[in-house]
């Protein structure tokens, strides 16, 4: 992400994220679970961007904030009619109300170690293949997530150690859930092949250009 761009130009997004906010929750209400869920995911993404500009520059998202309470703790989301958090907006409404473990290769939180960040919106019409392929792009960075045949060892990014529950609560296992998605050039290790788990760093540098 170009962030020094992004500040100096900053009006469409800011504006984007007033119309967000104008959203009274009864019509939300009366969307399709795909147009709701495209819309919490665009705007959780969008209020990252803007914490990230309204502080920049910073080399992590981790800089924002104290001790006690960190970036993701900053009352910055305005959703409803309330002042949120981006941990309220991803945990209490998106994780709660939409129990798709794919939302978490379409939440980033501005880090190196996240998912890439989309260069199109999530739409409810192609949300399902958007979030197909967000789970492929990640599976196929080998500093995140990678696959050693010969030890039969899978290398996988902390955020499954995180959300673990979150894929195994729908298909039984993290690695079950991750089968249809790695690299054809590489192996799909399933579950009950003996493959054992081992985790990659989390780099919290900020995820932006290098110029």
């Amino acid at each position: 992400m170009d962030y020094t761009s992004l500040k100096a130009r900053r009006q469409p997004l800011d504006q984007y994220l007033v119309e967000v906010a104008s959203v009274a929750e009864p019509d939300f209400k009366r969307w399709t679970e795909p147009q709701q869920l495209a819309f919490l995911l665009n705007a959780y993404n969008a209020y990252t961007l803007q914490l990230i500009i309204d502080h920049y520059p910073v080399k992590s998202i981790k800089d924002i904030g104290s001790f006690f309470k960190g970036p993701w703790d900053q009352p910055v989301v305005r959703l409803f009619g309330r002042t949120l958090t981006l941990n309220n907006l991803e945990h209490d409404i998106i994780r709660k109300d939409y129990p798709d473990p794919r939302i978490h290769f379409a939440l980033v939180c501005a880090a190196r170690g996240c998912p890439p960040l989309r260069e199109e919106v999530y739409v409810a019409d192609r949300l399902e293949a958007q979030l197909d392929d967000q789970a492929r792009q990640f599976l196929a960075t080998p500093a995140k997530n990678r696959v050693d045949a010969v030890t039969r060892t899978v290398y996988l990014s902390p955020i499954f150690k995180w959300y673990g529950a979150d894929f195994e609560k729908k298909h039984g296992s993290v690695l079950a859930a991750l089968q249809p998605y790695w690299p054809k050039t590489s192996v799909a290790p399933a579950a009950d092949d003996g493959f054992r788990i081992r985790y990659t760093d989390y780099d919290w540098s900020l995820n932006q250009t290098t110029r």
